[in-house]
C-alpha cells in the first residue's frame, strides 16, 4: 500500500522535480553562453569600428559601447530576446544616444540601438564643423549596420527583423533611413517627423520676426485668447464640440473678428490680428509667394509667448547659416530673413531636409512605415507632413499602391508627439511589426488622451489622412468605439466655419 501511495504520489512529484532541475541546468547553460558571447564581442572584427566597453549584466542584458570613425553607438542585448533589433531615435539636435539603460525595450525584448551621429548631446556647435552628414543620415546608418553585426554575432542568428522608432528628430531619422538605406530596417514608425528641416526652422521665427519688424509685440494673453476663440469656431464643423478641431482643412478662423474683443492684457487690437493671422498663414516671400506652411489654429502659441524664439530655431541660424554663435536674431530685417531661409535650403537641402518623396527602393525591399503627426503641434509644422505625404503618394503611384506599404494618420488637437486636447496615437511600433510580420496594415489607430495621473479621459480612433474621425451620435463621445472614419467632416461648406 505505502509502494503504492508512493508510485501514485510521489513520482509526479519526482518528475516535476526532475524537470524544473533540467530546465534550471539548461537555463545555467543559456547563462553561461551569453556570457561567453557577451565577452567575445570585445574582440568582434569590424571594419572602421572601435568596441570601447562590453558589460554583462546578468541575467538582464549584453552592453556594448563602440565607436564608428567619429560616432559613437550603444547597443543593448537582452537575455530574453524577441528576436527583432529596435533602432531608437534622437530630439532636437541629440542624436539619440542614451547612457541610462532603455529598459522597457529590453523588457519586451527587443535588442536596442542608439547613436549621438557624431557630436556630444544637443549641443549645435558640430554645425561650425564636418559632422552635419554625421547628424543629417550616417550617423543612424551607421550604428544600424554596426549594430546589426553585434545582434547576429551574440545570438548567432542573421535572420532577424528590424525596426526603427523615433519622434520628431527622431520622426525625422527613420524617414531618412527609408530614403537613403531602403535595406536597414523592415519597418519604420515615425511620429511628428522634423522633415523639411531646413525650411521648418526658419519658419519658426516667423511669428518673431512679425512682432520684430513691425514693432508690436502681442500679449501672451492676446495670444492663447485667439487659440481658444479659433477652437471654439472651427470646434462644432466635425459635428461634435469637444474642444478638438477634428476638421482642420475646414477651419480658417480669421483673428480680425476679435478686434475690440476684451482680454485680460487689453482689448484685442487689429495690430494683434495683423501678427495672428501671418503665424497662421506661414512665411511668404516679398510677391507673396509661400515659403513654408504655419501653425494650425489650434496649436498652442506659447512658444511666442517670450521675448526669446525657439531655441533650435536660433541655434540652427546662428551655428549652421550664418555659422556665427555670437549672431543677434534681433539685428534680422526682413530682408535679411528671406536671404537666411534661402541658404537654410539651399545648403542643407541634400543632407538634412529629408523631403524625398521617392520611397520605391523602400517598396521594393518590402518595408513599412507608418507616420503621424498632431495637428496642434506648436514646433514642426503639420502641414509640413501633409505636403510630405501628398507628394508621396503622387511619386508612388496614387493612393493605393501607396497604402500598400506606406500610411499617414492624422491626430487632430495632438501636440509635438502627444499631448495636447486630443488623443495621441498609441502603440505605433506594434502597429509596425503586426504589418510587417502579419501582413495586417492598420486601418486606423487608437488614440487616447490621459490626464496627469495617467487617467484615461478618452479614446478615439486616429484616422489615416485624408479622412476624419466622426462620431456616430451613439454612446459616449470619449469611446474610440462610437466614432468612424469618413471621407470628409459631416458639415457642409456653407455649415463650416470659413472666416478667412
Amino acid at each position: 500500500m505505502g509502494l503504492r501511495r508512493y508510485s501514485y504520489v510521489g513520482l509526479p512529484v519526482l518528475a516535476v522535480v526532475l524537470l524544473l532541475l533540467a530546465q534550471a541546468g539548461t537555463a545555467a547553460a543559456v547563462r553561461d553562453r551569453q556570457t561567453r558571447a557577451c565577452a567575445q564581442l570585445a574582440a568582434l572584427p569590424m571594419e572602421n569600428t572601435t568596441i570601447t566597453a562590453v558589460t554583462r549584466t546578468a541575467p538582464a542584458h549584453c552592453a556594448v559601447r563602440m565607436v564608428i570613425g567619429t560616432i559613437t553607438v550603444a547597443v543593448w542585448l537582452p537575455s530574453a530576446w524577441n528576436g527583432r533589433f529596435l533602432g531608437l531615435g534622437g530630439s532636437g539636435f541629440h542624436g539619440g544616444l542614451r547612457d541610462s539603460v532603455p529598459s522597457a525595450e529590453l523588457r519586451d525584448g527587443f535588442a536596442v540601438a542608439t547613436t549621438d551621429t557624431g557630436h556630444t548631446g544637443s549641443s549645435p556647435a558640430f554645425g561650425l564643423g564636418d559632422r552635419v552628414a554625421d547628424f543629417g543620415h550616417l550617423g543612424v546608418h551607421r550604428m544600424t549596420v554596426a549594430a546589426k553585426a553585434v545582434v547576429s554575432a551574440y545570438y548567432g542568428d542573421s535572420d532577424f527583423r528590424s525596426y526603427f522608432n523615433g519622434c520628431s528628430t527622431g520622426g525625422r531619422q527613420g524617414l531618412m533611413e527609408a530614403q537613403r538605406y531602403p535595406d536597414d530596417y523592415d519597418g519604420i514608425a515615425a511620429a511628428s517627423p522634423a522633415i523639411n528641416w531646413t525650411k521648418l526652422h526658419p519658419a519658426q521665427l516667423w511669428g518673431q520676426l512679425q512682432m520684430l519688424t513691425g514693432g508690436h509685440r502681442v500679449a501672451p494673453c492676446k495670444l492663447s485668447a485667439a487659440t481658444a476663440a479659433a477652437i471654439t469656431a472651427c470646434d462644432p464643423a466635425d459635428g461634435l464640440t469637444d474642444g478638438v478641431i477634428g476638421d482642420w482643412e475646414g477651419c480658417t478662423f480669421d483673428a480680425r473678428t476679435l478686434v475690440g474683443t476684451a482680454t485680460a492684457c487689453g482689448p484685442f487690437t487689429a495690430a494683434d490680428a495683423t501678427v495672428i493671422n501671418k503665424i497662421w498663414d506661414g512665411p511668404r516671400d516679398l510677391d507673396g509667394t509661400r515659403l513654408w506652411y504655419g501653425l494650425e489654429r489650434d496649436a498652442s502659441l506659447e512658444p511666442l509667448h517670450g521675448a526669446e524664439p525657439f531655441f533650435i530655431t536660433v541655434e540652427w541660424l546662428r551655428y549652421f547659416v550664418v555659422q556665427n554663435p555670437g549672431w543677434d536674431w534681433r539685428t534680422i530685417t526682413y530682408d535679411r530673413y528671406l536671404q537666411l531661409f534661402r541658404q537654410s535650403v539651399q545648403r542643407y537641402r541634400d543632407v538634412l531636409a529629408t523631403d524625398d518623396p521617392d520611397l520605391s527602393a523602400f517598396r521594393a525591399s518590402d518595408g513599412k512605415i507608418l507616420i503621424w503627426h498632431g495637428t496642434a503641434d506648436p514646433v514642426v509644422m503639420f502641414r509640413g507632413s501633409v505636403d510630405y505625404f501628398r507628394r508621396l503618394t503622387t511619386a508612388m503611384g496614387g493612393t493605393d499602391r501607396t497604402a500598400a506599404f506606406a500610411r499617414f494618420f492624422v491626430a487632430p488637437g495632438v501636440a509635438h508627439c502627444g499631448g495636447g486636447r486630443g488623443a495621441a496615437p498609441t502603440a505605433l511600433l506594434d502597429a509596425v511589426i503586426r504589418w510587417v510580420e502579419k501582413d495586417k496594415a492598420p486601418a486606423t489607430l487608437t488614440g487616447v488622451r490621459t490626464d496627469s495621473t495617467g487617467h484615461t479621459l478618452l479614446t478615439r480612433p486616429v484616422c489615416p489622412y485624408p479622412r476624419v474621425a466622426t462620431y456616430t451620435g451613439r454612446g459616449p463621445s470619449t469611446t474610440a468605439r462610437n466614432f468612424t472614419c469618413t471621407a470628409t467632416a459631416p458639415g457642409t461648406p456653407a455649415q463650416r466655419t470659413r472666416n478667412g
